[in-house]
């Protein structure tokens, strides 16, 4: 079976994704310090118990995740749901990477461009350089049902539609995740219909009054593909396996 160092595995993750060029709300690269060896790398959108356990049950030497520890603002005390996670993890010697925005960004393997894989996008780009907003044609003039219906099939979960545009919806942004506050961006690039993970009480009425769909499609529907595609990269550069897991999340 095939090893690399830790270091070695966080040198190819930094050389791709490049995320000193971000400013995160979250520290970007390996959050918790396990073995120094790596055979098996494990993916998943977020690091909950649920994902530890199941890699801790695979054997696994690291972990790669979207979502991890050490927000901005969260409480710096180590108690609770997170000493049961990272006591786990220490307990079993598993790295913890993690890596958000530059995730998000990434123009081969990120969230975004993942999701306009899945749905099948055409020219997929971002609106203006550094923008985390997206924006592309969508592959044939679709009515809303239509566009719903291809959500559904692509993410495994019906979407929440909503808001007011025209009849068929040509192009389209979208941004993965709790996006929603991007809406009125996408409506002044006039786009016809805008995705995102997440909605909030007041993204409805906004929708409605700047005259564009809204899809709210899942934040972690939205954002399963990205590491994923991260976690196969790596472990194709670097000669590990790699095994995605999909601990479902109706949000």
């Amino acid at each position: 079976m095939t090893h690399v160092t830790r270091q070695r595995l966080l040198d190819e993750a930094t050389q791709l994704l490049a995320p000193e060029r971000f400013q995160d709300y979250c520290p970007n690269g390996l959050q918790v310090e396990g073995r120094q060896e790596i055979a098996l790398l494990v993916s998943g959108v977020t690091a909950s118990q649920r994902l530890i356990e199941e890699a801790i049950a695979m054997g696994a030497d690291a972990i790669l995740v979207h979502h991890g520890y050490f927000w901005k603002g969260d409480h710096p005390a180590v108690t609770g749901m997170l000493r049961q996670r990272l006591g786990l993890l220490l307990q079993h010697n598993i790295n913890l990477l993690a890596y958000h925005l530059p995730l998000d960004a990434h123009p081969q393997w990120g969230n975004n461009a993942m999701l306009a894989k899945q749905l099948g996008i055409r020219n997929p780009a971002p609106l203006q350089e550094g923008s985390l907003v997206w924006a592309g044609e969508w592959s044939a003039p679709a009515t809303v049902d239509a566009v719903s219906q291809a959500l559904a099939e692509a993410l495994q979960r019906p979407p929440l539609s909503f808001g007011e545009g025209p009849a068929l919806i040509r192009r389209v942004a979208w941004c993965t995740g709790a996006a929603q506050g991007y809406l009125k961006l996408a409506a002044d690039a006039g786009v016809d219909a805008y995705i995102t993970g997440e909605a909030s009480e007041q993204t409805v009425h906004e929708a409605r009054e700047l005259g564009i769909h809204c899809f709210a499609a899942g934040h972690h529907a939205t954002e399963r593909y990205g590491v994923q595609a991260l976690g196969e990269a790596l472990a194709g550069r670097l000669g590990i396996r790699h095994e995605f897991r999909d601990c479902d999340n109706p949000v």
